[in-house]
Order: C-alpha cells, then structure tokens, then sequence
C-alpha cells in the first residue's frame, strides 16, 4: 500500500540535463500537450522541457543522460557535471501521465551546435522546436517551462553557484 498521491500511475525514473552553451543559454524543448496546460486558455498547449528521457533497463542516470542527449540533439561523449535537481511527482502533459522521479546534471557545450534531426522519431508527444534560451529571457518568460524554478536554477549555475546538493524542483500544476 502506498500513500503516494496518484499511486496508479506507473513511476519513470528519468534523466535530464540542463544543456549550456558558451554564451550560457540553456537549451529547452517544446512539446504540445495532451490537454490544455491553463484552463483558461484552452488553446495554450505548449511547454519546455529539457532534453533527456527515461533509462532503460540496467541504465544509470548518467548514462541515460548521454545516451538521450545523442539521441535527442546529436551531442556525443558529452561531460556530464554533478546532479543539480530532483523532480518528483506525477506529471500529466505527456501522452502516458506518469509518477516521474527526475534527475537533472549540467552539460557545458563548447558550441551551440546540436543536431535535432532524430528528435521527434523518440517522443510521445509531438515536438514544436527547440530554442537556446537567454537566461534574463527564461525568467522573465510568461510560457510554460516544466519544472517551476528552473529558470533560477539554471541561473544560479551560470553565475558559478552550483549546488554542492542537488535541490528539489516541483512541477506546475495543471
């Protein structure tokens, strides 16, 4: 018996990873949701996500990480950095609503050169585009970035204050 809220929906471990490029934007993913994102906007159904996805059998988190990342924006043999963020919780945007225990890690790239060619081929929901995200212009941003206070985080890190312990991240309501 579990007294997790949502106990029925099958649990995800997942990896992530909060992709920097030189300039220090932060590269997200927009995604079309399965169901209005705010029920007064019926029509707003877009969110932003950061690459990554969920292991495979006998997979780490880190290896997940770099296996989705080749996958997702071609970027191979990549340097993961230490897991800054957790995110647990159920999440229902994505066609399969899920319980997903997230991990995040930081990747510095040394370009802003991704290859997003594969992407779509993985995902269950249809993909919108991808963007290198200013970070002012993340925060100050009125769309939907999952999870909430990414926009901080990713902030503190390109500042150089990167979390000795990874800090737990929530998901918006919808």
């Amino acid at each position: 018996m579990t007294d997790r809220p949502d106990a029925d929906l099958p649990t995800r471990d997942i990896a992530r990873a909060l992709v920097f490029d030189p300039a220090n934007r932060l590269l997200l993913i927009e995604y079309e949701a399965v169901r209005p994102i705010d029920p007064a906007k019926p029509d707003a159904l877009g969110f932003w996500f950061m690459p990554g996805g969920g292991l495979e059998p006998g997979e780490t988190h880190e290896e997940a990480c770099r296996r989705e990342l080749s996958e997702e924006i071609g970027v191979v043999d990549v340097a993961l950095g230490p897991c800054v963020a957790v995110c647990d919780g159920p999440f229902h945007l994505f066609r399969t609503p899920r319980h997903a225990r997230e991990r995040y890690f930081v990747v510095r790239l040394p370009s802003d050169v991704v290859d997003t060619s594969r992407l779509a081929e993985t995902e269950d929901n249809p993909v919108r585009g991808t963007r290198w995200w200013p970070l002012d212009e993340l925060a100050a941003s009125a769309e939907r970035i999952e999870p909430a206070g990414l926009a901080a985080l990713a902030q503190r890190i390109a500042s150089g204050d990167v979390p000795p312990e990874a800090v737990r991240l929530n998901w918006h309501h919808a």
